[in-house]
C-alpha cells in the first residue's frame, strides 16, 4: 500500500478539462499495482477509503496534520489485512477476527511495531470513524468493533455514551500530566538565556541566540500556547508592552490560523514575559534580521512579500490580508519589508526559525547533565502544562484567599463553605483556565484541578488572611491523616 501527498501543481497536463477537488496535501491511498479497480464496476476498497479522507475537511478534521495521521492508520490496517487474506469491508466474523490479531499485534508483537495504550485507542478511534462512514455511505456490511452504553457528562447533562470495547484502559488524565516545577521552571528559563540555574553567568556554554531562546520558552511558558501556537507568531501579532509595570496579566489575542481547530481566544502573559520578547524584538532580532536578504526556498512556493503591515494585516503581494487568515506554512513564505522573515522568532540572517522542540530537548539534557540529574525531559507541551498548573494555582489561591479573609471576619469563623460558593459562583478558575487553554470543554479543564494540593493553597490563604490557628490545624490534621492513609501524602500541609 503506497500513501501519497496530493498536490494539484501541473494539472493542467493532466488532460482534465477542471482542477481536481481533492484538498491540497490530502493523503492518496495506492494498492502496490497502482490500481484502484478490478475491472469496470469492480472498485477496490481503496477507492471508497480515499473518499472519506476527502470529506474530512466538511467532518471536523480541517487540520492537514489530522488528514495526514488518519492516512497513516488506515494503511497500517489495510496492510495488516492484506497480508492476512482479509477484505476491508469482509463480513464482521473475518474482521473481527482480523482485529484480535492486530490487537495482539500491536500489544506484543515486534518491539517496533508495538502501540502504546494512547496510540492504539487513536487508532481504534479512527478506524471506528472509517466503519461508521462505510456503513452509512453501503461501502460495508459490517464493522469490527463492540460497543457498550455507558453514562457521560456534559455541560452539567447526563446522557447515555456509546463506548467502544476495543479500547485500552488507561490511567486516569490527572495522573499524567507532566509539567514544572516553580524552581524547575526558572532553572529551564535560565538554562535557556545560557545562566547557571542561580542565575549566574555560565562560563562553559556558548550557545547561539540566547536571547531569543529565553524569550520564546518564557512566552510558552507564560501563555500556555501549543508548539504550532507559539513557533508560527508573527512579530506583528505580539501585544504592545505596557507603559508601567503591572502585575494584572496582559491579554493575548491567539491568532486563529495557528490554533487548533483554527479557533481564535484569547490568553494572558506576564508583564515580565511580554517585556522579554519586547527587548528580544527591540534588539536581538532587530540585529539578526538587519541587511537580511531572505528569500523563502523554491519549494516552499512563491515568496508572500509584505508592506505596510500593522497589528491586524498588511498588504500580501499588494493585496490586504488580515494575519488571523494564514495557515503556519504560509506564514513561513511571508518576506517583511526588511528582507527577513515575518515570524518572532528568526535565526541569522533573518529566516525562520521553527525547531522549538530541538531546543528544549537539548537545554533540558544539559541542565541533566551538568547540575541536576533529576531534571526531567521538557518538550514545549510540558510548558503549557507548566503554565496550566500555576495559572489554575493562582486563580485557587486568589478563590481560597478571598473565602479565608470572609471566613475570619467571621466573628466564629463558621461559615467556610458558604464563603466558598459565593466566590465560585463569581469566578470559576476551571472556566477561566479553560478559556485561556482553548479547550472546548471544562471536562478537559479538570484534569487539573486534581494535582493541586488545595488543603495547602487554603491553609496559606488563610494565614495571609490573618486567620486563627484553629482552621490551619484541621488542614495540618487532615494532612497527618492523608500521610497515615496514603504513604507518601505527609508533610504536604504545612
Amino acid at each position: 500500500m503506497l500513501i501519497n501527498l496530493f498536490s494539484s501543481r501541473g494539472w493542467e497536463s493532466w488532460g482534465l478539462e477542471h482542477r481536481p477537488l481533492i484538498p491540497e496535501q490530502m493523503p492518496v491511498l495506492i494498492d502496490d499495482d497502482l490500481r484502484f479497480e478490478d475491472g469496470p464496476g469492480a472498485p477496490r476498497p481503496a477507492l471508497a477509503v480515499n473518499r472519506w479522507l476527502q470529506e474530512l475537511p466538511v467532518s471536523g478534521a480541517p487540520a492537514v496534520s489530522t488528514w495526514h495521521t488518519y492516512g497513516r492508520i488506515v494503511k497500517d490496517w489495510m496492510e495488516f489485512l492484506e497480508v492476512r487474506g482479509v477484505s476491508v469491508f469482509a463480513g464482521r466474523e473475518a474482521l473481527r477476527a482480523a482485529l484480535s490479531a492486530y490487537a495482539e499485534y500491536r500489544a506484543a508483537g515486534p518491539l517496533r511495531r508495538r502501540f502504546s495504550a494512547a496510540t492504539w485507542n487513536q487508532h481504534v478511534s479512527v478506524l471506528a470513524s472509517l466503519y461508521r462512514w462505510a456503513l452509512a455511505e453501503g461501502h460495508a456490511q459490517a464493522e469490527p468493533f463492540s460497543y457498550r452504553i455507558a453514562r457521560g457528562m456534559f455541560a452539567g447533562r447526563g446522557g447515555e455514551i456509546w463506548v467502544n470495547r476495543s479500547a485500552r484502559r488507561r490511567p486516569k488524565p490527572h495522573v499524567t500530566i507532566k509539567y514544572l516545577e516553580p524552581d524547575f521552571t526558572a532553572m529551564f528559563l535560565n538554562a535557556l538565556a545560557g545562566l547557571c540555574p542561580d542565575g549566574s553567568a555560565d562560563g562553559l556554554f556558548h550557545g547561539r541566540e540566547l536571547a531569543r531562546n529565553h524569550a520564546i520558552g518564557q512566552l510558552a511558558v507564560a501563555t500556555g500556547l501549543r508548539l504550532q501556537e507559539f513557533t508560527y507568531l508573527l512579530s506583528y501579532e505580539i501585544p504592545p508592552l505596557p507603559c508601567t509595570r503591572t502585575d494584572v496579566p496582559v491579554a493575548f489575542g491567539v491568532p486563529s490560523g495557528v490554533t487548533k481547530g483554527r479557533k481564535f481566544r484569547i490568553t494572558w502573559v506576564s508583564y515580565d514575559a511580554l517585556a522579554g520578547v519586547d527587548q528580544y524584538l527591540q534588539l536581538d532580532r532587530e540585529a539578526s534580521t538587519a541587511g537580511s536578504a531572505w528569500t523563502p526556498p523554491a519549494a516552499w512556493g512563491e515568496p508572500l512579500r509584505v508592506s505596510e503591515p500593522d497589528e491586524r494585516g498588511g498588504r500580501i503581494n499588494g493585496v490586504r490580508r488580515r494575519w488571523d487568515v494564514l495557515t503556519p506554512a504560509e506564514r513561513c513564505r511571508l518576506v517583511a519589508p526588511g528582507g527577513s522573515s515575518c515570524l518572532v522568532a528568526v535565526q541569522a540572517g533573518g529566516g525562520p526559525f521553527t525547531a522549538w522542540g530541538s531546543v528544549f530537548e537539548r537545554t533540558s539534557d544539559r541542565i541533566r547533565d551538568r547540575f541536576e540529574p533529576r531534571f526531567p525531559h521538557v518538550t514545549p507541551h510540558r510548558a503549557r502544562h507548566t503554565f496550566a498548573m500555576r495559572t489554575l494555582e493562582y486563580l485557587v489561591s486568589g478563590y481560597y484567599r478571598q473565602a479565608a479573609a470572609l471566613v475570619a471576619a467571621t466573628s466564629d469563623g463558621t461559615g467556610p463553605d458558604a464563603a466558598l460558593a459565593l466566590y465560585l459562583t463569581k469566578a470559576d478558575p476551571l472556566l477561566v483556565l479553560r478559556d485561556l487553554l482553548g479547550h472546548s470543554s471544562v471536562l478537559t479543564t479538570e484534569k487539573y484541578l486534581r494535582r493541586l494540593d488545595t488543603t495547602r493553597i487554603f491553609a496559606d490563604a488563610y494565614e495571609r488572611a490573618g486567620g486563627g490557628g484553629g482552621t490551619v490545624r484541621v488542614a495540618q490534621a487532615a494532612g497527618t491523616e492523608a500521610g497515615q492513609e496514603l504513604p507518601g501524602a505527609a508533610g504536604k500541609v504545612r
